[in-house]
């Protein structure tokens, strides 16, 4: 649209320098006279082009009123001459309908055309938003059916493993007799125990996995859920060559929740973080009290996590570990939600791996 003026003024340009230099051309140069008759048609074609049917027709018209005059008081008295003029004026005017109206059809298709690829565009993007809800709906799906294959596993673990558990604490509550309070011994014995009890509740947990059940929340400290996990794999990361720090905590840090389940969370993390970093290493846990919540990290000197792993790590029985049953990290973060929290991943490859979690505490002084 900005065009149309430059193009009908250079049409208009055209045109009188034409008729200009055809008025003022001697009549016995009658070579220079069929130039000048002939480049006529240039506007009239271009017109035809740029305006369709009208500028076509328009434009001839223009030439012919403007050529007229020329044939009337330059070539009259001349009847063959005349004639041949007004011949060359009837085609100046055919030139320009035929050409204005292929040109307007030309036009007219390819505004079809393009509608019809704008139709054919927002039809793409419909199938492809059908696609992904698709692709969603059966991602949906397939979580479902590990959930229920989760659900089926469950029972068996909870028949295969509940046997064993109660001789283990059977065992553990037989040594505890023979190491009373105070002694060192005593205390990883009482811890024996306690991750017994837990790693039961673990099983019956599975089996209530795809409806989870609101568990039953206490007051809890999360500083002494962290020594309690330090405790636990200290040895562990020590026969690793792996430097596990805990850095020092102010306060109790407590929240109302289930400790067991927190633990639980925190250990997955840990073990995680312990497993991910070679000798050498260092796994850092820090803790701190934040607006009211508490932000705690697990950090770690491995090789870090890609993109694509990264993206799918919380998903159910997905694993990167050839012995791992992907389902670590699916319930801690399950237990974090349950509890009002968050969890965060951060990581790149060669760079470690820092999980952060969030969770609302019980006011000072409570």
């Amino acid at each position: 649209m900005r065009q149309t003026p430059f193009r009908i003024a250079l049409l208009v340009i055209a045109i009188l320098a034409i008729s200009l230099f055809h008025y003022f051309t001697p009549l016995h140069l009658h070579h220079i006279h069929d130039i000048f008759q002939r480049l006529y048609y240039l506007p009239i074609i271009l017109a035809a082009l740029w305006f369709g049917l009208r500028g076509g027709v328009g434009t001839a018209l223009a030439v012919s009123i403007v050529y007229a005059p020329h044939i009337l008081f330059q070539w009259g008295g001349q009847l063959t001459v005349e004639m041949e003029k007004y011949l060359e004026i009837l085609l100046y005017n055919v030139v320009g309908f035929l050409t204005g109206l292929l040109a307007q059809r030309e036009r007219e298709r390819r505004v079809e055309l393009q509608r019809v690829a704008e139709g054919l565009e927002e039809s793409y993007r419909k199938l492809q938003q059908q696609s992904e809800r698709i692709i969603a709906v059966e991602e949906q799906l397939r979580r479902a059916e590990r959930l229920s294959t989760l659900g089926e596993m469950a029972a068996v673990l909870a028949h295969e493993i509940r046997n064993p558990l109660g001789s283990i604490r059977g065992t553990a509550e037989i040594l505890r007799d023979d190491y009373p309070a105070g002694n060192p011994k005593h205390e990883f014995i009482e811890i024996q125990i306690r991750e017994t009890e837990r790693l039961n509740r673990v099983v019956e947990d599975f089996l209530r996995m795809a409806r989870p059940q609101q568990s039953e929340k206490k007051r809890c400290s999360l500083r002494e859920e962290l020594e309690t996990i330090v405790t636990l794999t200290a040895g562990s990361a020590r026969g690793a060559g792996i430097e596990l720090v805990l850095e020092p905590i102010e306060g109790e840090l407590p929240l109302m929740g289930d400790g067991e389940k927190i633990r639980q969370a925190f250990l997955n993390i840990l073990i995680n973080a312990l497993q991910a970093t070679s000798a050498g290493g260092r796994v850092v846990i820090t803790a701190r009290r934040t607006d009211g919540r508490a932000t705690i990290s697990f950090g770690d000197s491995g090789a870090g996590i890609p993109g694509n792993v990264l993206a799918r790590m919380f998903e159910p029985f997905f694993t990167t570990k050839a012995d791992g049953t992907g389902l670590g990290l699916a319930v801690t973060k399950k237990i974090i939600e349950a509890h009002g929290g968050t969890l965060e991943v951060e990581s790149a490859p060669g760079q470690g791996t820092t999980v952060i979690l969030t969770l609302a505490l019980l006011p000072e002084g409570t």
